[in-house]
Parts: C-alpha cells; structure tokens; sequence
C-alpha cells in the first residue's frame, strides 16, 4: 500500500531533487491541501478563525504573486468524495496551478510578496502533497 505523508514545507533533499530536474518549461502543480480545524498564529494567538479561512487569505494574496510571474490558478475546489482506492483522510481542497517554468515557481516562492503573507498559510495547513505534472508531447 502506498504511504501518504502530508507536510507544510519541503525537506531540503526533496527542494534539491525538484529543481536539480534538467526538465524545464511550463508545468501544473497538484495541490492536495489538508486544513487545521482553527489557525494557528504563532505571532497573534487571539486571531481566532478556521484554517481554512486562513488558508484563504493566503489563496487569495498568493495567486497575485503567481501571476505576477507568469503563472495561473487553473482550478481550486472542494474535495467532496473519493470513487476509487483508499487513504486514512480526504484532503480538503484540490488546487492546479500552472507554472512557466521552474525557475518562475522558485522566484514567485522566494518573493518578498510571498513572505509577508506565508504567515496564512502556516497558521491554516495542516499539511499538503505538491505533485509536478507536465503535458504530453502529442
């Protein structure tokens, strides 16, 4: 059976294997996002909301810096059913967002834009898988 780990940051090998890819060019991340009951503010402890509410003051600021660099939110929605397989826990949220290239996602992830509102996200997620898909050559 395939192990499912959730996290909220990347591990240093995980970064260094993602972008010492040769592959390069335009690609969709898979986002499977898993929210806290209530956010955590480490900074403001009486900020007392969901985390997913968190999460979408987050969303919101964050695609901006996206397509500030070129990128896009193709898709974001509810997780409402599983048809096939098996996992512990659904995921909440499902969101696709297409990159131009590795070098954009790792500029739009090191932006100073990005810093002042990774506070959100922190506080909403419980953890998250990120999966890199590229289109087919037909």
């Amino acid at each position: 059976m395939m192990e499912v780990t959730n996290a909220v940051y990347p591990a240093h090998e995980q970064l260094q294997e993602f972008f010492g890819s040769p592959d390069d060019g335009p690609f969709v991340m898979v986002n499977l996002i898993k929210f806290k009951e209530r956010a955590e503010y480490a900074d403001d402890p009486s900020i007392d909301i969901s985390g997913r509410e968190a999460y979408a003051l987050y969303g919101e600021a964050v695609s901006q810096v996206v397509e500030g660099r070129g990128g896009r939110i193709i898709y974001s929605g509810d997780v409402t059913g599983l048809l096939l397989g098996e996992v512990g826990e659904l995921w909440d949220m499902v969101a696709l967002v297409e990159y131009a290239s590795q070098a954009a996602f790792m500029e739009q992830m090191s932006s100073p834009d990005r810093a002042s509102i990774e506070r959100h996200r922190h506080a909403g997620l419980a953890g998250q898988l990120n999966i890199r898909t590229k289109l087919r050559p037909t």
